[in-house]
């Protein structure tokens, strides 16, 4: 389970005061958003008009084709393909998919949303998890296998993250040490998370499966963009408890 408490430092317990006050739109509206979305999908089960057993699968099928990523098809001139990489960010294939990606960018949007702004934070996501996207498709360019999440422009967050609170406290429970609560530094979570998508990544083949390389670009691009837009100057330095999650998004 991932909870966002109030921080202890000045600096963070400033941005996380003001980020509830002013209610981060942005980040409440895209988990609005996705949620609406893949409730009224065919992959939610909740919609009665796509049927039941094999006319369920083929609509959920036929959905995943139409707006998610195809790397195969990406590169056939057509605007509809090129447009996948946006309409894919929304899309979810299962409620823990849906679920999982929602409870990071609740904890790590706000405080992001909250540094950036609302517009920048927007064009920020939206643009990180595109470029997230057609980086997997080009790596995969001949792979037919649909690919659908927000995961990179999420990682794209947590990289913002890191560079901007990089002494924000993260709990996070690890499976490999019997789900014990354990405090560290953001920045010492988040590089061992990149690391572990890195290291997945350089394994990982074009197949069904967790799209890692997506992952390691989008953190990458929000770590890169957070460090040139902001510079030195625009870091949290004060310890602080700021977020409370698993080491996995």
């Amino acid at each position: 389970m991932i909870e966002q408490r109030p921080a202890t430092g000045r600096a963070a317990g400033r941005f996380l005061r003001a980020a509830t006050m002013d209610g981060a739109q942005v980040t409440h509206g895209l988990i609005a958003l996705c949620c609406a979305v893949f409730l009224i999908s065919p992959l939610s089960g909740f919609n009665p008009t796509y049927g039941t057993a094999d006319a369920l699968l083929a609509a959920q099928a036929g959905y995943f084709e139409r707006w998610g990523v195809i790397p195969s098809e990406l590169w056939n001139g057509s605007a509809h393909a090129l447009l996948t990489p946006l309409t894919a960010l929304f899309v979810h294939g299962s409620w823990l998919h849906l679920l999982g990606n929602m409870l990071f960018l609740y904890v790590f949007g706000a405080m992001a949303e909250e540094r950036m702004g609302h517009v920048e934070f927007a064009l920020f996501y939206v643009v990180c998890g595109y470029l997230a996207l057609m980086a997997y498709a080009m790596a995969h360019a001949d792979s037919d296998q649909t690919l659908v999440g927000a995961s990179g422009a999420i990682s794209a967050v947590l990289g913002a993250f890191l560079y901007l609170f990089p002494r924000a406290r993260v709990t996070s429970l690890f499976p490999f040490l019997f789900f014990l609560p354990l405090r560290f530094p953001a920045w010492i979570v988040l590089i061992f998370w990149f690391v572990l998508q890195w290291l997945a990544a350089q394994g990982a083949g074009s197949g069904p499966g967790v799209a890692y390389l997506a992952h390691v670009v989008g953190f990458a691009t929000g770590f890169l963009y957070a460090w040139g837009r902001y510079g030195r100057g625009a870091r949290v330095r004060t310890p602080a408890t700021a977020t409370e999650g698993e080491s996995q998004p």
